[in-house]
């Protein structure tokens, strides 16, 4: 049976509301939950990007039993590798083994504020591997130095570990990602549906591990408004793919590649209004293509409640079934 997320969208939410919704998102009975790592929001209007980690820590504090995942830390620019492993350590403390770390190569619109430039995507994947070794040998215990085409480690160690290694997930979408994932992942993130990612990272090594996915949905009463604040706040999305949206530098940049999308443009991938049914043909594609598991992204700051009192009600009972 299929695991339905609840996705905390933290470039649409302040802070204490994301810690209301962990809470939340357990309580009505969701199977885990994951948040998004950045420094920007997609676009202006949605006005808000808190520094995950802090919410992840108190999230934490007040769930029991709900997994709680990062989608996705990039750990090479932003964040040093070697940090990126004491975060999501601590945090596998803190949650009592409930953390698992996502990881990406990430997008300039988070990775520039740091001044150094954003390198071509085969340098980047590099640079990804690399990182992702360095965190791996930091989840063992020991010290750790390394020198590196890109980073260099002195005599590093974790001195809070969890009882078990937080598992990592690796985010892919092409050929070279999926095989990347397939070697040092114990989790495949693909937002889309993508089943030549998914048949490449299985043909890779992956086969067996869990495939992890995403669906953004418009929850409200007025399908029209659903419709409009679909268009307002995730036009982004429809900017012309990864390799467009990892190279743009901020919101103004999302503004201007997305000026003539429409809002039927993007209610053609994002199910907009109160149709359960509609809700779940679009995870069934998912399914369809391998996934595991499906984080939801309720579309909208302002209807979370009402969108956790359908998902209780009607939705995550109809998706059960799948």
């Amino acid at each position: 049976m299929v695991q339905i997320g609840y996705t905390l969208m933290s470039e649409q939410t302040p802070a204490r509301e994301l810690v209301d919704y962990a809470a939340t998102a357990e309580r009505v009975g969701f199977d885990y939950a994951v948040i998004s790592d950045h420094y920007f929001p997609w676009v202006e209007e949605m006005g808000h990007s808190p520094y995950c980690w802090s919410v992840l820590g108190a999230a934490a504090q007040v769930t029991e039993r709900l997994p709680l995942m990062t989608y996705v830390t990039c750990p090479i620019m932003r964040y040093h590798p070697t940090v990126v492993a004491q975060k999501a350590a601590t945090m596998g403390v803190l949650s009592g083994g409930r953390f698992t770390l996502g990881l990406g190569a990430g997008e300039n619109l988070n990775e520039h504020v740091v001044g150094q430039g954003w390198p071509p995507v085969d340098t980047r994947h590099q640079m990804f591997t690399e990182a992702i070794q360095i965190i791996r040998e930091l989840f063992g215990g020991g010290y750790v130095t390394y020198q590196g085409s890109f980073y260099d480690v002195d005599s590093a160690k974790l001195y809070d570990l969890p009882e078990q290694p937080v598992p990592l997930a690796v985010a892919a979408s092409g050929g070279q990602s999926a095989e990347i994932a397939a070697e040092y992942g114990d989790v495949l993130v693909v937002n889309e549906v993508m089943p030549d990612v998914v048949r490449q990272f299985n043909a890779a090594g992956g086969q067996g591990k869990p495939v992890y996915g995403q669906l953004a949905l418009s929850y409200d009463t007025d399908a029209e408004a659903a419709r409009q604040r679909a268009h307002a706040l995730w036009r982004w999305s429809a900017c012309g793919g990864w390799k467009v949206m990892a190279e743009l530098p901020g919101p103004v940049n999302f503004e201007a590649a997305t000026s003539t999308v429409r809002a039927e443009d993007v209610a053609r991938t994002v199910p907009c209004g109160s149709d359960v049914n509609a809700v779940v043909e679009g995870v069934r594609k998912y399914t369809d293509a391998g996934y595991t598991h499906v984080a939801l992204v309720q579309v909208g700051h302002d209807q979370q409640q009402a969108f956790f009192d359908w998902a209780e009600k009607e939705l995550l009972p109809a998706l059960r079934e799948l």
